[in-house]
């Protein structure tokens, strides 16, 4: 399944795709930088934030998953997913949004609520789906999140869906 087929989907639809989703098994995810489509935001929105976005997820020696985001150049989704980076001497990618990976109802939470995460992040969690085989060299699963805000022990929706595809070793 080719990820960049979601863009333009409904609300609806994506909400479809994330509850006909296939448990995901967080040892999938160990290692590995996801490259990520913003999905299901208004278009002035993404304007202002961004289409293209990565996450990286790595496994402690003790077992616990971690990960961060890595901000993208916002070029054509045809184009190749080119961290950016930032201005000092080494030239480092530019990386945000901690997160711990934790087990849910489906299989793995990314939960925001970590320090270091800035205080407007900490309300993040997103699960994800398994939503088909991405095939290709990196092979591996295409996953389907959805970013929810944790508030006074209420979940509430948001209407940021996100496509994942494995893209390379962290």
């Amino acid at each position: 399944m080719s990820p960049a087929s979601l863009v333009g989907a409904s609300q609806g639809a994506l909400a479809a795709r994330l509850r006909g989703g296939a448990r995901l098994e967080p040892a999938l995810l160990d290692g590995w930088v996801y490259r990520g489509i913003s999905l299901g935001l208004p278009r002035w929105l993404e304007r202002v934030t961004w289409t293209k976005f990565a996450k990286a997820f790595t496994r402690e020696p003790g077992g616990a998953r971690r990960g961060w985001n890595i901000r993208c150049e916002q070029d054509a989704l045809d184009r190749p997913w080119r961290a950016r980076r930032g201005g000092g001497p080494d030239g480092a990618e530019v990386t945000f949004g901690p997160f711990v990976v934790v087990d849910g109802p489906r299989g793995v939470v990314l939960d925001y609520g970590v320090p270091g995460a800035s205080l407007a992040l900490r309300t993040l969690r997103d699960p994800l789906v398994a939503i088909g085989d991405s095939g290709g060299e990196a092979g591996g699963p295409v996953v389907l999140g959805r970013s929810l805000v944790v508030v006074g022990g209420r979940t509430l929706g948001t209407p940021s869906y996100f496509v994942l595809e494995r893209d390379r070793p962290v």
